[in-house]
This record gives structure tokens, sequence and C-alpha cells, in this order.
């Protein structure tokens, strides 16, 4: 079942509607898991930005993705990057992701899928999954809080100093996800490229 709804949502096109390297990244305002209100466009204005959207913490491959990421938190932060994680989760249930993953970055609730949404990765789940989410007690629109069997497919996006997309990694297939050493060689060259000579 979920390799025909996969197959029917890359059929969408989702994945080319979906923001691209060299277009303007949309600003949000986002709650963290503590509530702290994070302005997307202030975090990219200081440093190259890597914002990683997830479904959420019932995904098992998000949370694999998560720790991943958090291995090199501290690299990126050297780097002068920031590195968020954005899901359609409650706050109160990204807290959970963040303790459960053991994550030094933030992660942040887009219950309103305002920022998903911007990035074009936003869609509604077709009946079958509904159901299917549904009998295993993955009730989306009580964890997301929006009333809505909605999701973001998992992206990542790197966004510079002035607000354009310079890596863009969507796949409609959940079990895909971006390579952080490809992310982290990127914004290498990002910060290299910024400095004066």
């Amino acid at each position: 079942m979920m390799e025909g709804a996969t197959t029917k949502l890359k059929n969408t096109g989702i994945e080319l509607s979906a923001k691209k390297v060299g277009d303007r990244a949309p600003n949000a305002t986002l709650p963290d898991a503590k509530g702290k209100l994070i302005n997307l466009e202030n975090l990219w204005k200081s440093g190259p930005l890597v914002a990683i959207f997830y479904r959420g913490a019932w995904c098992p491959y998000c949370n694999l993705e998560l720790r991943a990421w958090q291995k090199h938190t501290a690299e990126l932060r050297k780097l002068g990057a920031t590195l968020v994680a954005i899901s359609p989760q409650t706050p109160d249930n990204s807290m959970s992701t963040a303790e459960k993953n053991e994550l030094a970055f933030s992660v942040l609730s887009d219950s309103a899928m305002e920022a998903a949404r911007g990035f074009g990765i936003e869609f509604t789940l077709p009946p079958e999954l509904v159901e299917l989410y549904g009998s295993v007690e993955n009730n989306l629109p009580e964890l997301n809080g929006n009333g809505q069997w909605v999701l973001p497919i998992p992206a990542t996006f790197v966004i510079d100093q002035s607000g354009i997309i310079q890596f863009a990694h969507v796949d409609a297939d959940y079990r895909s996800r971006a390579e952080p050493a490809e992310v982290i060689s990127l914004v290498r060259l990002l910060v290299s490229s910024a400095l004066p000579d």
C-alpha cells in the first residue's frame, strides 16, 4: 500500500512544484519545542540555514535522519550554519522528538503547514493512508493539532544569507533523504565563497 501511495504522490508532480535551487526561500515564523518563536529569515541572515522537513516522531525514517544530523551539529556550528528540523507536530510533540533523539538543534512546529506550503511540499493524505495511519494510532490531525490529514514530503533545503536556496533535496519517496556529507560540503563551499579575499 505504501509503495502505491508513494507512486501516486510522485505522479502528482509535487516534486516539480517544490522550491528549487535558485528560488527565494519563503519566510515563516514557527515555535520551537519550548514555544519560542523562531523566524527563518533571521536564521539565514546570520549564516547558511539547513532546514530539514520531516513527517513526525512516529516515522522511523525521520528519527534515523534526525539522529544522523545530530552527529554533524557541531561541524555545522563551526561553519556558522544553523540546522533546524521542521514538522507539523505540535510544540509538545516536537519536544518529545528532540528529547527522544537527544537533539542539539531546534525542532520547529509547522502545525499550520505555513512553511511546508511555502516550500511547495505540503500534501493531503489519500483515504487509504488515512485509514492505515488511523489503524496504527497515528492520528495526524490530533498529533499535529491542525485537524487535517496533511504532511510535508521529506525535504532538505540549504538557504544562503541572501535567502536564496542553494540546495534542495525533495523526494516524494519518504525513504529518500539528503546525505549530510553532501549538504555539509555545500555549506563549506558557501562559507568559503562568502569570505573576503
